[in-house]
């Protein structure tokens, strides 16, 4: 697969996944919801200061470190495509992997920059020892809302696809109310997803002929002679 072919892929994703990103930012309050099929699918506007999904990580200085690692991981990405266009792998997996890095660096111009581009974001409370939300709809500014490595990651996707209750004879959450499926991500969150779950479940696919390819060779480089015979 050419080096070209990959940046194409990987420009879409991120093209993509930011548009969307600043379109939401600069036209959404957070909280906010656009029903887009019925009541299952919603762009739903929230800000996540930490990882996919809306996980979070230690608070500020863990949202540092967590950009951190993500910037690291960018570096290391661009290294390994390289290396593994070069090693020939199947197309199928390097697919998966542009997939995954595009994700990463989708999240990554977030968690770097949008600190420093945007005047309203959600700012860490040292205090209640959690991030504080914001009134009113943000706009591009020279003065930012945080620094540079402490931007808030957009995420606007929302698949509330069955809503209800548990039963109430089920332990510990009987007759809670739940929701599926619950998290709200965006594009670069849902190319991350699927390029490890599509390697995960091809994983045979991708990886077969290495191995057979590894067992051939010991095959062909083992010498035998009457020492290594069993009789």
């Amino acid at each position: 697969m050419k080096s070209r072919h990959l940046i194409i892929i990987i420009a879409l994703v991120v093209i993509a996944d930011q548009a969307l990103k600043i379109y939401i930012k600069t036209n959404f309050q957070l909280q906010d919801f656009k029903l887009i099929s019925g009541r299952w699918f919603q762009l739903y506007f929230v800000e996540n200061p930490g990882m996919a999904y809306g996980w979070k990580f230690g608070g500020d200085w863990g949202k540092m470190t967590l950009t951190i690692f993500r910037l690291g991981a960018v570096v290391f990405g661009t290294w390994y495509l390289g290396s593994i266009i070069k090693r020939g792998y199947g197309k199928g997996f390097i697919i998966c992997a542009a997939l995954i890095y595009a994700g990463a660096l989708g999240n990554l111009i977030d968690s770097c920059f949008y600190g420093m581009i945007f005047d309203k974001g959600m700012l860490f409370d040292a205090q209640l020892n959690n991030y504080v939300d914001y009134d009113g709809i943000a706009t591009f500014s020279k003065n930012g809302y945080s620094s540079f490595l402490h931007g808030n990651v957009v995420d606007m996707l929302y698949f509330p696809v069955i809503r209800g209750h548990f039963p109430s004879w089920l332990p510990v959450w009987g007759g809670d109310y739940f929701v599926f499926f619950s998290p709200i991500f965006n594009i670069a969150d849902a190319s991350i997803t699927t390029g490890v779950l599509t390697i995960l479940v091809f994983q045979r696919r991708f990886f077969g002929h290495k191995i057979e390819e590894i067992h051939n060779t010991v095959e062909t480089e083992t010498v035998v002679d009457d020492t290594n015979q069993i009789s």
